[in-house]
């Protein structure tokens, strides 16, 4: 695999049985960005913290990000001088920052960027996942120019969904490396 994969966890970093943990451990070339702050993040912090991630990686990067990492990746796309470095993102989840059930604690991630992208991308969602409704998820991927992928009925997509290895969304990370 030519790219090199950033591994973007949401609100509260991503725990051992979630995706991104498991190809963190089995897949060379995945590297998680490693935030300061998990539980009461600051937008304006994580989008530094990303944007250095993007710049010190070997180019080009994929992006697999996960719930606030999604809008992480929205805020930081808006502003950041390396978008040309990344070949594509598998946004998973995105939680709608928006909604009225959010958990408090985050800082500066409203409104939810809704600008399109500046490379390819993918949105995975689920159809029954707390986080965010299948409509705005739907709404997110055409704002943001994406590919919207339906993984069924899995939840937030994260370690509580069993998903292990996730083969479907290593195969849309492969896909966005083609």
């Amino acid at each position: 695999m030519a790219a090199s994969v950033l591994l973007i966890p949401g609100l509260w970093n991503s725990g051992p049985e979630h995706w991104q943990s498991h190809w963190e451990r089995a897949r060379p070339g995945c590297r998680r960005v490693v935030q300061r702050e998990w539980e009461t993040p600051d937008c304006a912090e994580w989008v530094e913290t990303l944007e250095r991630a993007v710049g010190e990686a070997a180019a080009p990067v994929v992006l697999a990000a996960h719930s606030l990492g999604c809008a992480l990746v929205a805020h930081w796309a808006a502003a950041s001088r390396n978008t040309a470095r990344v070949r594509g993102a598998l946004l998973v989840a995105p939680s709608d920052v928006e909604a009225p059930k959010y958990p408090p604690g985050t800082t500066g991630f409203l409104p939810m960027p809704l600008a399109k992208l500046p490379f390819p991308a993918v949105v995975a969602m689920s159809g029954d996942d707390e986080w965010v409704a299948p409509a705005r998820a739907a709404l997110f991927a055409r704002s943001w120019g994406a590919r919207l992928f339906e993984a069924g009925a899995k939840g937030h997509l994260n370690g509580d969904s069993r998903l292990g290895m996730w083969p479907e969304g290593w195969a849309l990370i492969e896909a966005l490396h083609a």
